[in-house]
């Protein structure tokens, strides 16, 4: 049921790992319901501007996702949407990611299967038309048929068995496989025993099928596991090591994510932060790989130092962010504080502070204190930080659960759950689960395209009609209501137009053929009028921008998506090498490139012929540099790069580089 270029009707909320906490006796009345749908669209209408001849309105078109395991088949292959109705799902807290020919892989966990450990826990879906339309992949957890006859109690419809799917993330590779498909990986915890370990299921051929690596962690009983890749076949995790104080662990693999590949392993505490950042007072990020130069990403949130941490005792609110990074493949991590609040009642700890990267290198991280949410962004691969910035602007005086996808220089998308609702004071108990179920919950959506620049504008949208009404647990499983949004979702941009979709979950009662109501089999009601807004209905959406400006701006007619400066020598010596890699994105052909490192010309050698044609790839490497450059791992060093096209014009961009430890061997 479309209005206008808004499609009303995609609600999605949060699925989680142990359902049997997330029960919570909802009494809701028709008039309540006919309010929650009906100040969707007044909310929808409201948050999108008026379009304007220089800058389109930014607009989403939604709908629901398939992947139901109470029906034969578990719904894969099905293509959303349909009018077929046949589009419905009982997952939540989902992810999404996009590959560098621009389809779209999600992954989202099944409520019910996860806690009955006797079907596939995780799904996952795919986009091959920029988002317009996603089908459900065979499931990435499932490791074996059921063969007995179709009894659902038993077997839920042959979906097969999977003791894992908590908490599940999705990466893709940013460089093709032997095969020429980018490999895919999702991320998810074992659920039976729980905690137990890491699945890491792996496709090498666009999610037709997987194969799983029930082992992949390196310290048993682990919790909100992340994953990123980096070249064709390297992959790495990390999670909180339960019993070792809460420790990030980041974990390894040069094989794809194969049994026994994950033979890497590092702390993302260094030696100076340890002693008070693993003591229980961290609350973890997501984990992300920059391709262009493969520095890795661990962001988190923490107490400040060592006496703040004694002065507050186990458990304490973190109020500073923190990043780590690795330059180093991701055997070590230095850390460095984001953003420091004086406050120590501010507690950034919620679902969940975020990292991204543009195609730049510039760093973003995004964080909310249960009320607002603020990004702060690095220039110098995360050495130093700018102050924090806010986001959200009314209508959505509360923003909480944020994600993040960078394109170009400075070009960032946001995505949060917000309400118009706000908190009554700023007492530390004041909070989301406390809301009334006057708080009405939406998608937002804000983009920036000058995001490294102080003080530089958001464009705020609704992508969501109502998903949600009421409070909002953050305590995770120790929660005793409101966990239907759970804990997280997601947002990716496509390389290829820039433009974003969004993943989500809802607990709304729609039943409209873009988004039907889920049902156990095909006779029998599920969500219903009387379950609205509660787990009963919970279910997994697609956001996908339909109009406005995309985060993949291509401002330089060659365009480096690789800078890798490295010292190739690991056993203290010095064996610089620099590779590069771009595209002519322009109009014309280019007839050389020339290269300045901190100001000294550098000879670069190149395996292709030119004039570079538009839509060519372009590939360089040297390690031989001049004599008054100095090399010191860990430096930074400016790059100036002139194309010269062949009409004589020049075009000339600066970069940073860093000179990293080996960080690409072997990728």
């Amino acid at each position: 049921m479309p209005y206008g270029t808004f499609v009303i009707g995609r609600k999605s909320l949060s699925s989680v790992m142990h359902i049997e906490r997330k029960f919570r006796n909802h009494t809701v009345t028709t008039l309540l319901v006919l309010l929650t749908l009906t100040s969707g669209l007044l909310l929808a209408n409201r948050a999108i501007p008026k379009a304007t001849a220089a800058t389109p309105a930014t607009t989403f078109s939604n709908f629901e996702l398939a992947g139901n395991p109470f029906t034969l088949g578990s719904s894969v292959g099905v293509t959303c949407p349909n009018s077929a109705r046949t589009c419905q799902n009982t997952e939540g807290e989902p992810s999404i990611r996009a590959d560098r020919a621009g389809n779209f892989y999600g992954s989202s966990e099944n409520v019910f299967c996860v806690i009955g450990g006797q079907c596939g826990g995780t799904f996952a879906y795919k986009s091959t038309d920029d988002g317009q339309h996603f089908t459900t992949l065979p499931l990435p957890n499932s490791v074996s048929e059921c063969h007995q006859p179709p009894v659902q109690e038993q077997c839920f419809g042959r979906v097969g068995f999977s003791p894992a799917g908590g908490d599940t993330d999705i990466a893709v590779a940013p460089r093709k496989n032997s095969n020429e498909f980018y490999n895919v990986y999702v991320a998810s915890l074992q659920s039976n025993p729980p905690l137990a370990n890491i699945y890491v299921s792996t496709s090498k051929n666009g999610g037709a099928s997987w194969s799983i690596n029930p082992a992949s962690a390196s310290i048993p009983l682990d919790d909100r596991e992340w994953i990123a890749a980096d070249g064709a076949n390297k992959v790495c995790i990390s999670y909180h090591a339960i019993l070792t104080t809460n420790g990030i662990v980041v974990d390894c693999s040069y094989d794809a994510g194969s049994p026994g590949s994950f033979l890497q392993h590092g702390s993302a505490f260094d030696v100076n932060h340890i002693a008070f950042l693993a003591q229980f007072n961290n609350a973890i990020g997501n984990l992300a790989i920059d391709p262009r130069n493969h520095l890795v990403y661990q962001v988190f949130s923490a107490v400040k130092d060592l006496p703040d941490a004694l002065a507050c005792g186990t458990s304490c609110h973190t109020h500073t962010v923190w990043i780590a990074v690795s330059i180093d493949q991701g055997m070590t991590f230095t850390d460095y504080i984001v953003y420091n609040n004086p406050n120590t009642s501010v507690d950034y700890g919620h679902q969940f502070v975020n990292v991204s990267v543009d195609n730049s290198g510039n760093v973003y991280v995004i964080y909310s204190d249960d009320h607002n949410l603020f990004y702060s962004f690095s220039t110098n691969f995360g050495n130093t930080w700018s102050r924090p910035f806010q986001i959200n602007k009314s209508p959505s005086n509360t923003a909480i659960f944020p994600w993040s996808t960078a394109g170009s220089n400075g070009a960032l998308d946001v995505v949060w759950y917000g309400t118009d609702t706000q908190p009554t004071s700023s007492a530390p108990g004041d909070h989301p689960d406390t809301y009334p179920d006057t708080a009405l919950w939406s998608v937002y959506f804000s983009q920036n395209l000058q995001a490294t620049t102080p003080g530089s504008s958001w464009n705020q949208v609704a992508a969501s009609g109502i998903i949600h009404h009421g409070g909002v647990c953050e305590a995770g499983v120790t929660c005793t209501g409101n966990r239907d949004l759970l804990d997280d979702f997601g947002v990716a941009a496509s390389p290829t137009t820039g433009l974003a979709a969004i993943i989500y979950t809802s607990d709304q009662f729609v039943d409209s053929t873009q988004e039907p109501a889920t049902r156990r089999s095909a006779t029998s009601p599920f969500c219903t009028l009387s379950t609205n807004n509660s787990i009963d209905c919970e279910h997994t959406n697609i956001a996908v921008q339909t109009s406005g400006p995309g985060v993949n701006q291509h401002p330089h007619d060659f365009e480096v998506d690789e800078e890798d400066l490295e010292n190739t020598d690991l056993n203290g010596g010095n064996a610089p090498d620099f590779r590069m890699h771009g595209e002519d994105m322009g109009r014309t052909a280019i007839t050389s490139i020339s290269v300045q490192v901190s100001g000294l010309p550098v000879t670069f050698t190149w395996t292709n012929t030119f004039p570079l044609l538009p839509g060519q790839v372009a590939t360089a490497e040297t390690r031989t540099f001049p004599l008054g450059l100095v090399l010191a791992v860990g430096s930074i060093y400016s790059v100036t790069i002139t194309a010269t096209r062949a009409d004589g014009t020049t075009e000339t961009q600066r970069t940073n580089a860093i000179y990293t430890l080996g960080a690409g061997l072997g990728l």
